[in-house]
């Protein structure tokens, strides 16, 4: 070691700005300032589950350089003994992997189109499930206008999020954007913007809980009743023919908010205690069947594994599309246009239940904690403005695609329009066997995501707490027993997907979309000398846009 600590004495490394370059094949490589990760971390090539004592130690001391001074004095580079070899350097993403640095060839580095699709396919989630649902509860037109203008107002925060990190003069190639909330706001913002971005993890795994009940409920169904040939269409309430679609909670009161109202009263009851819906419910038992596959998945040390079959969930939405396709063209539109008054069958296309659907939206469009790492791998870094704009695009046209084609094609006047679920899934019947293929496809997608998420939680909480990602596995127990408890009781007693991604997303976007950003671009813009009294109150405005996105829930 002694040895070792003598090499503090060699000359440092070249002064030189490096820009945000991370490659290996130039030759002032040892010049760049790499971020290494312990080789648990690492996906791709099928790396060993080790964890190397010298690899944490030479982490610990590139970050201990880094602090000594500003990049615009680059006095105290670190050492040659620092730099990690080069076959060593990775770049961490914030999802729990890193990817390594293979050379400088530009072509190393995402094109445009490739860094759109991944934006598409990052935000993209089960909030897609809830769209039809928000446009119902705002009104149709209400909704469509709801749905354009949130999407730009949740692009422009994201377009200062992105930004942020460069209006501050230091070396911020990689930093995130809760290190620029810890920069401006201190402890204060770096313990809360850990808060609020754990309040978009574990409400996105308790909406995971939910929905792999719901889908393991209606795949074991479906098995059951076509091996027993059971019909139960004569006990479902909806419509006749090959396209069926169900209402399962009817409501005999129009314009009343009933999908919350009626919803948890544990159905899937019988009076014979032992017949297969007894044990198959989708409240009582199905939540506490998950635990068991689920929670040693959790403990896992490494999240590796599950990183492999993230594509699922392009897949996933493709497939959505095609299905809501085809039952828009099978059933046909039904729309009738009633303003403000709702009549038994349609809703009014302007409702005073808006606020639910943008506290959706919120999640829907969230990507603010993570689009700095995304962004970093464009081959073309002077369009990224340009591409996150088209990225969001696109997600926007697939919300309306799928929402507008569900509400439209909701079969009415056979059913009422309020009869739309959370999850328009459930509007259709476990017998439907597109659906079924859906549901059984999401249902696998979500049991390997959702143990990357606990591996999010974990790394940032322990991470913080104890400054170990596993520091035991007592520790760790603890941690997925409060987080399995979590989605349990919802599954159990409140398994409304809106409302808990509407709750969600309007607390974790208060601070991340809405707070942080537009208070970071006020105090960036007065340090400069260049804030203006119309800034100041559009960027004021949106801070107000966040509380009441957020205090509205409460009263919907």
């Amino acid at each position: 070691m002694s040895a070792v600590m003598e090499d503090d004495s060699r000359p440092l490394l070249s002064s030189e700005q490096t820009g945000e370059s991370y490659s290996t094949d130039s030759p002032d490589f040892k010049a760049k300032r790499p971020f290494h990760v312990e080789p648990r971390n690492i996906v791709g090539d099928d790396p060993q589950e080790r964890v190397s004592a010298e690899a944490a130690i030479l982490n610990s001391r590139v970050h201990y350089y880094s602090r000594l001074t500003a990049s615009s004095d680059r006095l105290l580079s670190p050492p040659n003994h620092v730099i990690p070899r080069q076959e060593e350097i990775y770049i961490y993403s914030p999802l729990g992997t890193a990817f390594k640095v293979t050379g400088s060839d530009p072509s190393s580095k995402n094109p445009s189109i490739i860094t759109i699709f991944a934006i598409w396919n990052t935000m993209m989630g089960t909030s897609i499930l809830s769209i039809p649902w928000g446009i119902k509860q705002a009104g149709f037109t209400l909704g469509i206008l709801i749905l354009i203008f949130t999407g730009l107002l949740m692009l422009y925060c994201c377009y200062i999020v992105l930004k942020s990190p460069k209006a501050i003069h230091m070396d911020t190639s990689d930093w995130e954007f809760p290190d620029v909330c810890s920069y401006y706001f201190g402890k204060f913002g770096k313990w809360s913007s850990l808060f609020f971005s754990m309040v978009s993890l574990i409400g996105a795994m308790v909406v995971y809980w939910v929905l792999m009940s719901n889908f393991l409920y209606n795949t074991g169904q479906f098995i059951y009743n076509y091996a027993h040939n059971v019909n139960m269409s004569d006990s479902e309430f909806g419509t006749n023919g090959s396209d069926r679609v169900i209402c399962p909670y009817p409501n005999t009161e129009p314009g009343g908010n009933h999908t919350i109202s009626t919803l948890y009263i544990s159905g899937n009851d019988t009076s014979d205690g032992t017949s297969f819906e007894h044990w198959w419910s989708k409240t009582n038992t199905i939540p506490l069947y998950l635990i068991i596959l689920l929670l040693p998945l959790l403990c896992f040390r490494s999240a590796a594994f599950f990183a492999r079959f993230t594509f699922l969930g392009t897949i996933s939405v493709v497939y959505l599309i095609v299905l809501v396709t085809i039952k828009a063209v099978h059933l046909g539109f039904h729309l009738e246009f009633h303003w403000f008054d709702t009549t038994k069958i349609y809703v009014a296309e302007f409702r005073l239940l808006f606020p639910q659907f943008t506290g959706v939206l919120t999640l829907a469009f969230f990507i603010h904690n993570c689009i700095v790492t995304l962004m970093k791998n464009n081959k073309h870094q002077e369009n990224n403005v340009r591409d996150l704009s088209v990225a969001y695009l696109l997600v926007g046209l697939t919300y309306l695609y799928v929402g507008v084609l569900i509400f439209a094609a909701f079969p009415s006047p056979a059913l009422s329009k309020d009869c739309i679920e959370p999850n328009f899934l459930d509007n259709f019947p476990t017998s439907d066997v597109l659906v079924f293929v859906a549901r059984a496809f999401l249902l696998f997608q979500m049991i390997t995501v959702y143990p990357l998420l606990g591996y999010l939680v974990r790394v940032q909480v322990m991470g913080q707490i104890f400054g170990n990602h596993y520091p035991s596995f007592l520790h760790v127990v603890a941690l997925n027993i409060v987080i399995v408890g979590a989605g349990v009781l919802m599954a159990k007693f409140y398994p409304n997907i809106g409302s808990i991604i509407r709750f969600s997303g309007a607390t974790c976007g208060l601070a991340l979309v809405f707070v942080f950003p537009a208070l970071v671009h006020m105090i960036s813009l007065r340090r400069q000398g260049l804030l203006r009294w119309p800034s100041a109150i559009f960027h004021s405005f949106l801070v107000l846009l966040g509380m009441a996105n957020l205090l509205a829930q409460f009263f919907m």
